[in-house]
């Protein structure tokens, strides 16, 4: 094993346990503001920097992508923050696991947010005009787990190769 790996499973572990923190956080927010229409967030810090706005909108379930083709009520419908708990579960749990089909998974799994992170980014900028603290906390966990996987994957390839 190289000797840093205690070192990327120790950031791992930082990683997936912020990036789950948060996740229960914007389900939160959005069961709060949805008993509550007048409920503020902790991350509502300005009109043009809410979570709680964010969340509440159409892009905060489904990547604002099922709505349109599915319906509001689909159960394909599920909010962003429960999408994010599974992923980090998943990294977390997986990464403890030595392998090639784990490593594959991790960096699959790991393309896949970053691209969902893109589109929201650009959602939210572009679409939204607004600047969630939660949202780009979370963009910037995906992108360090996704370095991760990455390296994970080329030395899982390089050992593979070796044999």
């Amino acid at each position: 094993a190289p000797p840093n790996r205690g070192a990327a499973m120790a950031a791992r572990a930082a990683l997936c346990v912020a990036g789950a923190a948060l996740s229960l956080y914007a389900l939160h927010v959005e069961r709060e503001a949805a008993r509550d229409p007048s409920y503020r967030a902790h991350c509502d810090l300005a009109p043009a920097v809410s979570c709680t706005r964010v969340f509440s909108s159409r892009w905060g379930r489904g990547l604002g992508l099922v709505e349109p083709v599915l319906g509001k009520d689909s159960v394909a419908n599920v909010p962003n923050g429960a999408i994010g708990v599974l992923f980090y579960l998943l990294q977390g749990l997986l990464g403890t696991q030595g392998g090639a089909v784990a490593s594959v998974t991790l960096l699959g799994t790991s393309v896949a947010s970053a691209l969902a992170s893109l589109w929201l980014a650009a959602v939210l900028l572009f679409g939204l005009g607004d600047l969630c603290l939660v949202c780009l906390s979370t963009y910037g966990l995906n992108l360090a787990l996704l370095g991760l996987n990455l390296r994970r994957w080329r030395r899982e390839r390089a050992k593979i190769g070796e044999n």
